[in-house]
C-alpha cells in the first residue's frame, strides 16, 4: 500500500517496514491518548501477532501475519481514545484574573472602580479567609486576606493587586509542587493490565487461546506473553525465553533475559520473544496491586516531624497578628501592618516537609526500594542496631549444588544428577531449581521417565525403565519407602556437620546417591554492612538457625557484633523485644514468614525482594531488587532526607523572621514582602522536590 493510499480517519505514513514488522506514524496520537486501550484495541485484530505504541513518537509498531492492506486499513479507521483531562491539576484562572486586573488598574483613573476590580479579582481569597476565620479561627489565609483587605481599605491598590497577584501566584506553585510530588509516586504504579491471554484445551483436544479478564485468573492458569505486552500476573515461566524489562518494579534498565524455570512480575513488560508463565499470585495478590495499596497510604500519612510542623506553624500564626501590632504602634502607619501581614511560617513548613518526604520515597521506588511512607523513613534515620536474619539475608537463599555422592560404581555423579533432574525438573521450589540449574551447567541429559508424583514436604516419586524412582528427605526414603541407609551415615554425617543441605536419591529401592547444596554468602554482604557503620549505625547483628560454630564463623567473617545462633522462629520476636528494651531502635532485615512477627516488632522492618509474600506486606519497607546493598541505600536515603528536612525547617524559620522583623519595623512594603515570602516558600519547594542525592 503506497503512503499517498492512507488517507482515511487516521493519518497515517509508514516509516519503516521489514518482513513481517511495520512501523507506522500516526498524527493522531498525542500526550492524552491511552495508550494501554489502542495497543489493546490493535491487538484484537487477528492478523496481528503484537504491538506497541509511542504516543510520544507518534508511532506503532506491528508485528504481523495477515493481509497488511487489511490490517492499515483497521487502524486507519481506528478509534484513538483520549485519556479524560486531570481536574484535580492546579487551576491558573485566579492567576489570569489578577494579573489583569494588576495590568489595567494603573489605567483606571477612578478609585471606585479600581476598589471595585481589586475586590473582584481578590474575592476567592478574602472569602477563604473568612471562610477560615469562622471554621479554624486565625490562621494564615485569614492574615494574608487581611493584608489584601488592608491595602484596598487604604486605596493602595497597587500594593492590593500585587500581593494578590503573588499569593495565587505562590498557591498555584505550591499546589504544583505537591501535586507534582504525589505524581512522582504515583508513577510507580504501574497502570492496570485489564486483560491477558491464557492457554487452553479446546474441544479437540489441541491447545488454544482465550482472552480473559485479570481479574478472573486462577492460579495455576498458563498465561501467554508476547513482545511488547505487559506482565499482569506474577508466576514463572513453563516455556519460551524472553527480554524483560522491569525498570518499573526493579529499577534495572537494562532488560533481563528470563527462560524457563525463572520467576516473573506484574507490571513488567515483555520487549522481545514470547513466554507461558504459570500464574502464582493474580488479581489483589500481584506485586503491582500491593504496591499501589502501599503507595495509596503513603501519600496521606502523616509523619511525627511534619506533624510537629504543622502544629508550629498554626502556634506562630498568632505571633505573626501580634507582630501587626507592634508595627502599628511602632510607625503608625497601615502600609507596614499590611507588610508584617504578608510574611507568615505556615507555608513552607506546612508544605515543604511532606514534599521532601514524597520525592525520596519516589527515588527509592525507581532505585527498587518501596518505603510505604514517611514513618518508615523517620524510623529508619533512627534506627541505630540492624538486625540480620542470615537465610535469604545475609546469603542469597538460593540454594546451589556443591558435591555429589554416588554410592553405586555404575553410576557416575553425571548420572545421579541427571536421573534427579529429570524427575524435578517439573517444579519450582529451591531445591529443585538448584538441581536442575548444577544439571544444566553440567550438560544436562535428560532421561525419560513416566509421570512425576510430587508428595508434598517429602519429594518427588516416578519410574524409569521400570524401576522406582524415589527423590527427597531422609524420612521420606528410610521411614515411607523402607530403603536402606546402612553404610552410609559416615559420608552423610560429615556433610551435615558442614552445615550442607542433602538431597536423597532412591533407585530401584536401593540409596544410590546424595546431592549436597549450599546456601552461598551474598558478594556485598560484607560491604553493605561496612556502609551501613559509616552512616551511624552502632551495632550489627545476625540471627541463624544454623550451629553456633558455623553462625559464628559467618558472624565473623561479615564482621557483626552479636550473633545468635539456632534461634528458633519463636526466639526472633523476643530478641528484638529484648533489644527495643535496651534502649535500642531497631531494624530487622527478613524474608520468611517467620520473620513476620519480627518485622512487626522492630523499630522498623525491611523485607528482601525474595521474601514471603506475609514478610512484604509486615515490612515498612520492601526490597524490589535482590540486593543488600539495598539496606545500606534506603539507610542514607533517610539519614539525608531528615537532614533536608531539618535544613528546609531552618531557612524557613530564619528567613521569615528576619522578613517579618523587617515589616515590622517598616522597612519591607507589601509588595517587596509578599515577593521574599512566596519566593522563599517556592524556593523551599523547590529544594524538597529536588530531594537528596545518594549512592545507587
Amino acid at each position: 500500500m503506497s503512503k499517498q493510499s492512507l488517507k482515511h480517519k487516521n493519518n497515517l505514513r509508514i516509516a519503516h517496514h521489514c518482513g513481517n514488522r511495520i512501523r507506522i506514524i500516526c498524527d493522531e496520537l498525542n500526550n492524552r491518548s491511552d495508550v494501554s486501550v489502542i495497543e489493546a484495541n490493535i491487538g484484537e485484530h487477528k492478523g496481528i501477532k503484537s504491538v506497541r505504541v509511542n504516543k510520544y513518537a507518534k508511532s506503532i509498531v506491528v508485528e504481523y501475519f495477515g493481509d497488511l492492506d487489511e490490517i492499515l486499513n483497521f487502524i486507519q479507521n481506528l478509534k484513538i481514545p483520549k485519556k479524560p483531562k486531570d481536574t484535580s491539576l492546579p487551576s491558573k484562572v485566579e492567576i489570569y484574573k489578577s494579573g489583569a486586573v494588576m495590568a489595567i488598574s494603573p489605567l483606571i483613573s477612578s478609585n471606585y472602580t479600581k476598589t471595585a476590580l481589586g475586590l473582584y479579582a481578590s474575592s476567592a481569597n478574602l472569602l477563604q479567609g473568612v471562610k477560615e476565620l469562622k471554621e479554624e479561627g486565625v490562621t494564615s489565609k485569614v492574615l494574608e486576606s487581611m493584608a489584601v483587605g488592608v491595602s484596598l481599605a487604604r486605596g493602595d491598590h497597587l500594593a492590593a493587586n500585587s500581593t494578590n497577584f503573588m499569593l495565587n501566584l505562590g498557591e498555584y506553585m505550591e499546589e504544583s509542587a505537591s501535586h507534582r510530588s504525589d505524581d512522582l509516586i504515583k508513577e510507580l504504579a504501574r497502570p492496570n493490565i485489564e486483560e491477558v491471554w491464557i492457554e487452553i484445551r479446546q474441544e479437540d483436544g489441541s491447545l488454544g487461546l482465550k482472552k480473559v479478564k485479570t481479574q478472573k485468573l486462577k492460579k495455576g492458569d498458563i498465561v501467554v506473553v508476547g513482545a511488547g505486552e505487559s506482565i499482569g500476573i506474577d508466576g514463572y515461566i513453563v516455556d519460551g525465553n524472553a527480554s524483560v524489562n522491569q525498570v518499573s518494579m526493579t529499577g534495572e534498565a537494562e532488560p533481563i533475559a528470563r527462560s524457563r524455570g525463572d520467576r516473573v512480575m506484574s507490571g513488567t513488560v515483555v520487549e522481545d520473544g514470547r513466554i507461558k508463565i504459570w500464574a502464582e499470585n493474580v488479581g489483589d495478590e500481584t506485586a503491582t496491586a500491593r504496591i499501589k495499596e502501599y503507595i495509596q497510604s503513603s501519600l496521606n500519612e502523616k509523619s511525627s516531624v511534619g506533624l510537629k510542623a504543622t502544629k508550629l506553624a498554626d502556634k506562630l500564626v498568632p505571633v505573626t497578628l501580634s507582630l501587626a501590632g507592634v508595627s502599628y504602634l511602632i510607625n503608625r502607619d497601615m502600609n507596614s501592618v499590611a507588610s508584617v501581614l504578608q510574611a507568615d511560617y505556615s507555608c513552607a513548613l506546612k508544605l515543604a516537609t511532606p514534599v521532601a518526604f514524597k520525592s525520596s520515597i519516589s527515588k527509592a521506588g525507581r532505585n527498587g526500594i518501596l518505603i510505604k511512607g514517611a514513618k518508615a523513613i523517620e524510623a529508619l534515620n533512627l534506627a541505630d542496631t540492624f538486625v540480620f536474619d542470615k537465610t535469604g539475608t545475609l546469603t542469597h537463599g538460593r540454594l546451589s549444588v556443591v558435591k555429589i555422592f554416588s554410592f553405586k560404581k555404575n553410576l557416575s555423579e553425571e548420572d545421579i544428577l541427571n536421573l534427579t533432574a529429570s524427575a524435578e525438573e517439573h517444579y519450582f521450589h529451591p531445591v529443585a531449581e538448584a538441581i536442575v540449574e548444577a544439571a544444566n551447567k553440567r550438560g544436562f541429559h535428560h532421561i525419560h521417565h513416566d509421570e512425576v508424583e510430587f508428595i508434598v514436604a517429602h519429594g518427588v516419586k516416578t519410574s524409569m525403565d521400570k524401576k522406582e524412582v524415589v527423590i527427597g528427605s531422609r524420612h521420606f526414603l528410610e521411614d515411607d519407602e523402607g530403603i536402606s541407609f546402612a553404610g552410609q551415615d559416615k559420608v552423610i554425617q560429615d556433610a551435615l556437620n558442614k552445615g550442607l543441605t542433602l538431597l536423597y536419591v532412591g533407585y530401584d529401592k536401593e540409596l544410590v546417591g546424595v546431592i549436597a547444596m549450599k546456601d552461598d554468602m551474598r558478594e556485598n554482604a560484607k560491604a553493605t554492612l561496612d556502609k551501613l557503620r559509616t552512616l551511624g549505625v552502632k551495632e550489627i547483628i545476625m540471627l541463624s538457625g544454623d550451629i553456633k560454630a558455623k553462625a559464628q564463623e559467618v558472624a565473623k567473617e561479615l564482621g557483626c557484633d552479636r550473633v545468635y545462633a539456632e534461634c528458633l522462629p519463636t526466639d526472633k520476636a523476643k530478641i528484638i523485644e529484648e533489644l527495643k528494651a535496651e534502649g535500642k531502635n531497631v531494624a530487622f532485615i527478613g524474608d520468611g514468614i517467620n520473620d513476620a512477627p519480627s518485622l512487626t516488632k522492630a523499630n522498623v522492618g525491611i523485607s528482601m525482594h525474595k521474601g514471603a509474600d506475609i514478610a512484604k506486606a509486615t515490612a515498612d519497607i520492601s526490597l524490589l531488587k535482590d540486593d543488600i546493598a539495598s539496606v545500606a541505600i534506603a539507610k542514607e536515603l533517610s539519614v539525608k532526607t531528615m537532614k533536608l528536612i531539618g535544613s528546609n525547617f531552618n531557612s524557613t524559620v530564619g528567613i521569615n523572621t528576619a522578613i517579618l522583623a523587617a515589616a515590622t519595623f517598616g522597612m519591607l512594603n507589601p509588595i517587596a514582602t509578599a515577593i521574599l515570602h512566596n519566593g522563599t516558600t517556592i524556593w523551599l519547594l523547590l529544594n524538597s522536590m529536588k530531594g537528596v542525592k545518594f549512592a545507587k
